[in-house]
């Protein structure tokens, strides 16, 4: 899925056989995961890094840097951790960990109006299929570590995050009000357009990931299985999006753009559901 053909501009300027979609903060060349080091804002290649470091004293252990730098998906894993830790939470009986983290359309009714349901769904799984919350750490972890390595972490979890709240517009705006869902399956929809947006720009052969994208998503419509096809379409519609925003904005002078962009469509989503909340009362 991720063969790309051999564009230096999308190639790490250090390790040529290496795709990346992220840039230097300070020079704008691309660089590899491997290449890149966490600052304040973005990342810095390692010639930017040691220019910066010339005359200040150095304040990261070893062990930390590889731990969290070096192109370490630490988003994707704390992700991952905590979908996890939620999971065994609820099984403890009297926390109703369940119950406060779902979501409903009901809850972005005047009077039930718990917004935070719509991203708190995504890190809650169902406690008798046990597949579900498997499944979907398994595709969080493959496209995880690509797109953090490509994106960044802030832009990474900024996606993870959009992509589900766009699922949860998905359920509000295709389901009554009454249906309850749970899951990170938004979310990973939304990685997956992401993704295929994304390599699409760059030139890559996205077939595979089609049939991926096709498989699962008709799986949503099988009787019996009780799966929310349409948080799926709306994280796919989400992340598509953001793919074609981050692809459209990647030159460092468009990073205001890009946070406008952001933005925009988060408020768009908000006004969407709005629209399907009125419709009702």
């Amino acid at each position: 899925m991720s063969d790309l053909p051999a564009s230096a501009a999308n190639f790490c300027y250090r390790h040529p056989g290496r795709q990346s979609f992220i840039l230097c903060q300070r020079c704008g060349r691309t660089i590899c995961p491997e290449c890149q080091t966490q600052a304040a804002v973005g990342v810095v290649c390692p010639e930017c890094m040691k220019e910066q470091r010339k005359n200040a004293p150095r304040t990261k252990s070893v062990v930390m840097t590889r731990l969290t730098g070096s192109g370490a998906p630490t988003v994707t894993y704390a992700l991952i951790g905590l979908t996890l830790v939620v999971f065994v939470l609820q099984w403890v009986p009297g926390l109703g960990i369940t119950d406060k983290l779902l979501y409903a359309g009901v809850y972005s009714f005047p009077g039930n109006f718990e917004p935070w349901r719509m991203l708190t769904t995504a890190f809650v799984h169902s406690q008798g299929f046990i597949f579900h919350v498997l499944l979907n750490m398994y595709m969080l972890w493959i496209f995880g570590q690509q797109l953090e390595g490509m994106l960044g972490r802030a832009r990474f979890l900024t996606l993870y995050l959009v992509s589900g709240f766009a699922g949860s517009v998905g359920v509000l705006v295709l389901s009554a009000p009454n249906v309850a869902v749970v899951g990170a399956s938004g979310a990973i929809f939304g990685l997956m357009g992401a993704f295929l947006v994304i390599q699409r720009g760059l030139g890559g052969n996205a077939t595979q990931l089609l049939v991926l994208l096709g498989i699962n998503f008709v799986i949503g419509f099988i009787p019996g299985l009780n799966i929310a096809w349409q948080a799926h379409l709306g994280g796919l519609i989400g992340g598509a999006l953001m793919g074609l925003i981050f692809m459209k904005t990647r030159r460092l002078k468009q990073t205001w753009l890009q946070v406008a962009l952001i933005a925009g469509l988060v408020i768009a989503l908000a006004l969407l559901g709005t629209l399907k909340v009125l419709s009702y009362l």
